[in-house]
């Protein structure tokens, strides 16, 4: 089948409109750039130089499936079948399109030749647009005359010879300038096998052209016909698969075009998506960049204002020394070198400076903290319109000013989740307002001092901490609560952990009879009953505690615990009600 298509593939390079015999892609070598000398059509439809192809370097060619190739070339249309198991793996690939080519048994010159390039390139020289073309019986002069006849081209010796010959006498001679409007001029395509005659015929059994002595030898008796007589049939073939492939070039030419729409999109839409980083990032970054200033400003107004304070500080105590000093040397000196009388005299004056320089009070310690601290990854509201990030803290948490709050400091249930808040302040009492500080709680048993119970301590962000616990077994629990490893105001302190809560068995309802439904043996906790033989309450009887309640403990309240003991030895042996 792989021969059958090589005939009708070489004939579609005849069909394509709007090319023309100057054309360089038609006439002109892929490689050597220069007009095409015996061209070899490749199975991928790209015509090559017979030397060039030669030049390049053969591979070895793996077929793992033991089957044909795609791309393999099916040989010269003269090359005789031979069986694919007696074919070298040998390759080269196409230098246009890269498309393995396997050579056939006679390698690159066993593949076919491109006689409708040979004739594109003789009409291009025959226009000036080529090199001048030699005499084709001695290949040293210039032509100057064709033979129609004999499709030869011939220089003014070999022309004059040709007429004196009796056999060409009367060949029609044709000035090569008249050829130059012709579109089709080739020479006559000689049988390889029988170099002196035409192909003329086709054998339909080989699928290949063939000679007058192809027919009686080789071929005889196989079903040969003039190429003229066949022509039709086959190309409409060939004209029949032209018109299936021609929808794919469309519907490929379409998918490229919208390929390369889509591409161009791309770059527009990556071009704008670009531009908006650009934006974002260059207004984000002034947004860090005003941020920082500020942060650095924020931070040189801190610096002033803590060295005025301890400038302050300072020369209030330098002044405090200095009248100490001068009270205690003149004290000093009055008592060591003053007589009795002296002493007496300014005993006032000593006096009442000295008790008063004793009542000044004044801190022994720095009156500001160097503690400045920098947290990157503190919220700190939006700049230019984007959230920033990173804030200056000069708090520092105090230990002992720190609080706990919440309803289950010092209660709890087993196996029910308790929880309480701690709430940071520094040593003004004022609370932090931010997050971040080292918060450790531990909640011992104090029976099982060995097992400490799980705690999760969540940082609210605020100043406050979210401390949960779930205790497994009632009893007793020390709960240690530590900031910067200091215990804080009321820590520790202890927790009772009660049995888990008792939820309700009967109803809450109004009275026995309406909740029962008129039953007379239902009862209720409440004690109450009513004429007629009912052991339960109702509405205005003896014992009705006059409000909605528990049947099962008698409880008021609706969220209650339920007290109600069970068992025989309850009072009156009291029966559950179903509410309807």
């Amino acid at each position: 089948m792989a021969e059958k298509k090589r005939p009708l593939l070489g004939f579609v390079g005849k069909l394509p409109s709007g090319t023309t015999a100057g054309n360089s892609g038609k006439t002109h070598c892929p490689l050597c750039m220069g007009l095409f000398k015996a061209p070899r059509l490749l199975p991928c439809l790209h015509t090559v130089c017979t030397t060039c192809l030669e030049q390049l370097e053969p591979f070895s060619v793996v077929d793992i499936g033991g089957g044909e190739s795609d791309t393999s070339s099916e040989g010269s249309i003269f090359q005789k079948l031979k069986p694919r198991a007696l074919q070298p793996p040998i390759g080269i690939l196409c230098p246009v399109c890269d498309a393995q080519v396997d050579l056939p048994m006679g390698g690159v010159k066993a593949l076919t030749i491109d006689h409708l390039a040979m004739n594109d390139v003789m009409l291009e020289s025959l226009r000036g647009e080529g090199q001048g073309l030699v005499c084709d019986l001695c290949s040293d002069r210039e032509v100057e005359k064709r033979c129609q006849t004999c499709k030869a081209n011939l220089c003014h010796f070999c022309c004059q010879a040709h007429r004196r010959q009796k056999k060409t006498t009367y060949h029609t001679m044709v000035d090569l300038k008249d050829l130059k409007g012709y579109s089709q001029i080739g020479k006559p395509i000689l049988c390889p096998a029988h170099p002196a005659e035409e192909l003329r015929l086709f054998c339909e059994l080989c699928d290949q052209p063939v000679c007058r002595d192809c027919v009686v030898g080789e071929h005889r008796e196989h079903p040969c016909d003039f190429t003229s007589n066949v022509i039709h049939k086959h190309g409409d073939s060939v004209r029949e698969l032209l018109r299936g492939t021609q929808p794919h070039v469309e519907a490929l030419e379409e998918a490229l075009a919208q390929i390369k729409g889509t591409n161009s999109a791309l770059q527009e839409r990556v071009k704008a998506v670009a531009a908006d980083i650009r934006t974002f990032s260059e207004g984000y970054i002034k947004a860090i960049e005003e941020h920082r200033d500020k942060l650095l400003k924020q931070l040189e107004d801190i610096r002033v204002q803590k060295e005025n304070s301890l400038q302050l500080q300072k020369a209030q105590l330098e002044q405090l020394l200095a009248d100490m000093r001068t009270g205690v040397e003149f004290t000093e000196h009055l008592l060591t070198s003053g007589s009795d009388l002296e002493i007496l005299i300014t005993k006032g004056v000593v006096v009442e400076r000295l008790t008063k320089l004793n009542k000044v009070e004044y801190s022994a310690h720095p009156g500001v903290s160097e503690k400045i601290t920098f947290s990157p990854k503190e919220k700190a509201g939006l700049c230019r319109g984007y959230e920033v990030y990173g804030a200056i803290n000069t708090k520092e948490v105090d230990p002992a000013k720190c609080v706990l709050q919440g309803e289950d400091l010092h209660r709890a249930r087993e196996k029910q989740p308790a929880s309480f808040i701690v709430l940071c302040k520094d040593a003004t009492g004022e609370s932090m307002g931010r997050g971040g500080d080292n918060v450790q709680v531990t909640v011992i048993p104090k029976d099982k001092k060995d097992s400490p119970v799980k705690t999760m301590v969540h940082d609210n962000k605020d100043g406050t901490y979210y401390v949960s616990y779930t205790p497994k077994e009632p009893g007793t629990y020390t709960v240690l609560v530590c900031v910067k490893e200091q215990h804080v105001q009321g820590s520790p302190f202890t927790v009772t952990v009660r049995k888990r809560h008792r939820s309700h068995p009967g109803v809450f309802h109004c009275c026995t009879f309406c909740s029962s439904g008129g039953q007379k043996t239902a009862r209720c906790a409440c004690g109450g009953t009513m004429p007629g033989g009912y052991l339960g309450c109702g509405h205005g009887h003896k014992g009705h505690p006059g409000r909605p309640h528990w049947s099962c403990c008698g409880k008021f309240t609706e969220k209650s615990e339920c007290t109600w003991a069970g068992g025989q030895s309850a009072p009156r042996s009291l029966l559950r009600t179903v509410a309807l």
